[in-house]
């Protein structure tokens, strides 16, 4: 059998070095050009009140609107929002930007996992996303404003509601890639089924931890949501670690066997 080599090993360090620095004038460039087309869409569409939906039923006693008491508030929202989406806008030229860098130093057979993996995380992201804006954040939002309702009103600043809403999307679009996370470890001989079944135990204790220090503030309503799907995500990833290993050890059998029918 021949060994499939990585032709970016020839290749002189300062070389690579140049290259580096071009991919990143390059991803620089496009951040700065989607946060400039970011900031006339935000400003040109109604984004804010796009955003401000989940909470938008709570907010009557303040005419469904969202206070600030910065003077600067408005604007560094609107940088922010306007920053968020130039990285979506821009993400296509910096994920070419690491694929170009890096598959030439990578095998054949880690190029055909590396596009599909991609794809498969830029989906789970979007889900995980989706389903923190339309289901986990009006859940959490309905619960929490429902404590002491008769004694407190809420007034809801924009800076504090979307931190939250921004850490709770982003987490759960997080979450959802564990199962592939894990996949890839597992397809690499990193990590194995039995490896993730002995440290499940370690695996609840660390869930219960990072879901505590993403959720903003004291809430534990939003914590028990965002360890519900880790955990079974990690469960999940049992089960394809599982699927993968018996794969594999059937292609080696196969070609065990057929490697011993050449010899004889």
């Amino acid at each position: 059998m021949v060994e499939e080599t990585r032709p970016r090993g020839e290749m002189p360090f300062l070389d690579h070095l140049e290259e580096l620095r071009w991919r990143i004038v390059w991803s620089l460039l496009a951040v700065i050009i989607g946060v400039v087309v970011g900031f006339f869409l935000v400003t040109m569409f109604d984004v804010v009140g796009i955003l401000k939906r989940p909470v938008a039923p709570f907010l009557a006693v303040t005419n469904s609107r969202l206070v600030f008491t910065s003077p600067t508030e408005p604007i560094l929202l609107t940088l922010k929002l306007a920053f968020a989406v130039g990285l979506l806008l821009a993400f296509p030229v910096l994920a070419y930007q690491l694929w170009a860098f890096l598959s030439p130093a990578l095998f054949s057979r880690e190029r055909r996992v590396v596009l599909p993996a991609a794809v498969v995380a830029v989906l789970l992201f979007v889900a995980g996303a989706a389903m923190a804006y339309f289901w986990v954040l009006p859940v959490a939002l309905k619960v929490l404003f429902g404590f002491q309702s008769e004694s407190l009103s809420p007034l809801i600043t924009a800076d504090a509601y979307f931190g939250f809403a921004t850490t709770v999307v982003l987490a759960f679009g997080l979450i959802f890639e564990l199962p592939l996370v894990l996949s890839i470890l597992v397809y690499m001989r990193v990590l194995s089924a039995a490896t993730l079944i002995r440290f499940r135990r370690v695996a609840v204790v660390a869930n219960a931890i990072f879901s505590a220090f993403l959720t903003p503030g004291p809430d534990v309503v939003s914590m028990v949501l965002m360890m519900l799907p880790v955990q079974l995500f990690y469960e999940l990833s049992v089960v394809f670690a599982r699927v993968l290993e018996r794969r594999r050890a059937r292609r080696e059998v196969a070609a065990e066997g057929a490697a011993a029918v050449e010899e004889t």
